[in-house]
């Protein structure tokens, strides 16, 4: 019996939480199979297991925090007796409010390796049944209805850590994920009125709601192909995948109507991504005197080669998109000043000119601001560029991003533009000394030979180190980024 303990997938992380098992108890495992997603601060890793043999015991929960070092899986590869069972106390933690410890039942004999029943430490408290009127305690059947036992089939128990989502399209609106809907606080204190006879309960597991409800999938509106009919994590990636019913992900920011008629507040545990994110940036913010510096640009001729591009053979399976010609424009504005693609080194009181660029992407996903890069950008050609860029948004947002692909970033851009934004100013990347902000690009009436005309027209916001990169040389790269914008014949000739 061999005991796979939580490795450091990053540098120094402690921590990660147990996203998904890929396995269970009495499966068969092989060497270097994926068994588990974990997340830590950085990214989303998959682990592969040491061992061969046949699973034991799962020894942490979908949703558990767990220090690195910490026991997550035990493998029968037939050299020795299991590990002694943890002491109650170590598993306190584990247990949610409705689990309860249980005896350790007697295990069966297998007739084969790798077969039998493995016993369970933990099993569900079954729930209390909700009345029409919502209250606790009551059997909630209608009045001359069957009750199980009495003529009805019994109802199948729900798996261990699932939890019923209550359909009532006729009260609830499509899509909203308040608590007492889809979330905290269903068929309790605030929830509104308890769902009818007619309703019907789907079941999901609190990870895969936190899941539906950060990429704004209805799980009502699903079909679940896990246990006894509940909705899983591959359910609600296909629904988003094919478009069923999935709205865009509100931003926390923004609270439902709903939220304002239930709880008077939510709380979100921070951790994981947006943990590390907020330690980064303020660390970043009071630790750089930063500097934010402002241009807007003329980009109708920039918009017009992007049309031209898309119909070029060469970049006829890439995604061609204006950020592709400000992330040429950054690179080629770096070699004409190689200090803005620089650090500052505390610790040896030097400033390390990077002469490789690592071009940052700021993606935001539903885990939270990620910012990988591209490695070596500026040896790219301009197709190959578009196609890092596009599978480095890609694996973005299908939370695949290793932590390998977020460090060695020498300097950033965020496109707020997406987002309908003009500008802002960006907080650094921790580790760098300058970030470019590229704002919407929209018609503006602008003076051309002395007439005012309709172009099209951004603003660029660079932020940057005041301890590296000085007022004039911030100003000399903005101009420039700006002018090969104004006009992309600049890059041919600067670049």
């Amino acid at each position: 019996m061999k005991e796979f303990k939580l490795p450091d997938v990053g540098e120094g992380l402690t921590e990660a939480e147990i996203v998904r098992w890929h396995v269970k108890a009495g499966d068969p495992v092989k060497v270097n199979q994926i068994i588990v997603e974990i997340e830590t601060a950085k990214a989303v890793v998959e682990l592969p297991c040491p061992f061969e043999g046949v699973v034991a015991a799962l020894m942490a929960d979908e949703g558990e925090v767990v220090d690195v070092g910490r026991p997550i899986i035990s493998v029968d590869d037939g050299t020795g007796p299991p590990p002694a069972p943890a002491p109650a106390a170590d598993r306190a933690e584990a247990l949610g409010d409705d689990m309860v410890p249980t005896p350790p039942a007697e295990v069966r004999q297998p007739v084969l390796v790798g077969y039998g029943v493995k016993p369970g430490t933990a099993k569900r408290r079954p729930r209390k049944p909700v009345s029409p009127g919502g209250t606790p305690g009551t059997s909630g059947t209608p009045s001359g209805a069957a009750r199980p036992g009495e003529g009805a089939p019994t109802p199948p128990t729900p798996p261990a850590g699932t939890e019923p989502v209550t359909r009532a399209p006729e009260t609830v609106p499509s899509g909203v994920h308040g608590p007492g809907v889809n979330g905290p606080g269903v068929n309790g204190p605030g929830a509104g009125p308890a769902p009818s006879s007619g309703s019907v309960a789907v079941l999901a597991k609190p990870p895969v709601r936190k899941l539906a409800r950060d990429l704004g999938v209805d799980l009502t509106s699903l079909v679940g192909t896990g246990p006894h009919g509940s909705i899983t994590r591959d359910d609600v990636q296909a629904a988003l995948a094919s478009g069923n019913d999935v709205q865009a992900a509100p931003a926390r920011s923004q609270v439902s109507a709903a939220t304002w008629e239930g709880e008077d507040e939510e709380r979100i545990p921070v951790k994981g991504v947006r943990k590390a994110t907020a330690q980064a940036m303020v660390a970043s913010a009071f630790t750089a005197p930063h500097v934010t510096e402002f241009l807007q640009v003329d980009v109708t001729a920039t918009m017009d080669a992007v049309q031209r591009l898309r119909g070029l053979p060469d970049f006829a399976e890439v995604k061609v998109s204006p950020l592709l010609m400000v992330a040429k424009a950054v690179l080629v504005a770096a070699r004409r000043h190689p200090m803005i693609n620089s650090a500052w080194d505390e610790a040896r009181q030097e400033i390390v000119v990077k002469h490789r660029v690592n071009l940052g992407i700021a993606a935001a996903t539903p885990r939270g601001l990620l910012v990988p890069n591209v490695k070596d950008a500026h040896r790219l050609s301009l197709p190959d560029l578009a196609g890092a860029l596009g599978a480095l948004a890609e694996t973005a947002r299908a939370g695949r991003t290793q932590p390998a692909d977020m460090a060695g970033g020498t300097i950033t851009i965020t496109n707020v533009g997406v987002f309908g934004v003009d500008a802002g100013t960006p907080i650094l990347n921790p580790g760098e000394s300058a970030i470019l902000a590229f704002g919407q690009v929209r018609e503006m009436p602008w003076v051309v030979d002395g007439q005012v005309v309709p172009r099209r027209v951004c603003t660029l916001a660079l932020s940057f180190d005041h301890r590296v990169v000085d007022g004039q040389l911030g100003s000399l790269f903005l101009r420039d980024v700006g002018a090969m914008l104004e006009d992309p014949l600049r890059m041919l000739a600067w670049g």
